[in-house]
């Protein structure tokens, strides 16, 4: 009595030749679609359009980066001298106000960060040139100071006259800077005046 029921089933199969109908692809797949939620198709075709816009956000706001990290590089070139604090030499042997402290490297970067800034902002023009080449000149004498200034300090060791002279000459440095600015936008507001009055 003991069957093998595989043996049966190939029996079985050999005998019938089953044939389906026609359409039953058609009428399987429109069954499939009645069944499946359509709602899941919409939210992962709504959550990949999301990625999509996310990652292109992404990339403009890199490339706007990029450029205008570029174009404030190119922005700050001049034929004027920018003032240095020191070379790259002389600060990987010397020790500078910032080195001291913590409270004097905060101190130290306010001013140099605000002085390139202003360094920054200035308008140069033809008309200014003479005024802003003088500012220029002055500003050299302070950093030409405060360079002979490092050097005593790291001769001498730290004191307290050495660094209230560093701190005074960072805050000349960008007083000055601040007349200057002051100054140009004078000239530029009484050009302006004369304009308007030629042509009234």
């Amino acid at each position: 009595m003991g069957h093998d029921l595989r043996e049966l089933f190939a029996k079985e199969r050999d005998r019938k030749a089953y044939v389906m109908k026609k359409g039953h692809e058609k009428r399987f797949l429109s069954k499939l679609d009645e069944k499946l939620p359509k709602q899941e198709i919409k939210k992962k075709s709504n959550s990949f359009f999301w990625i999509r816009i996310a990652a292109a956000a992404v990339i403009l706001f890199g490339t706007a980066i990029y450029f205008f990290s570029g174009g404030t590089k190119e922005s700050l070139k001049t034929d004027t001298q920018i003032v240095e604090k020191n070379s790259l030499e002389k600060q990987l042997r010397t020790v500078s106000l910032g080195d001291l402290s913590p409270d004097l490297k905060k101190i130290e970067s306010y001013y140099v960060t605000n002085i390139n800034l202003e360094l920054s902002e200035l308008d140069f023009t033809g008309e200014n040139k003479a005024i802003v080449d003088s500012y220029m000149e002055r500003l050299g004498e302070l950093d030409k100071e405060y360079s002979r200034l490092n050097v005593e300090l790291n001769e001498i060791g730290p004191n307290d006259d050495t660094i209230n002279a560093l701190i005074q000459n960072l805050q000349l440095r960008l007083q000055l800077l601040h007349k200057l600015k002051t100054k140009l936008n004078q000239l530029k507001s009484s050009k302006n005046e004369q304009e308007s009055s030629n042509i009234i």
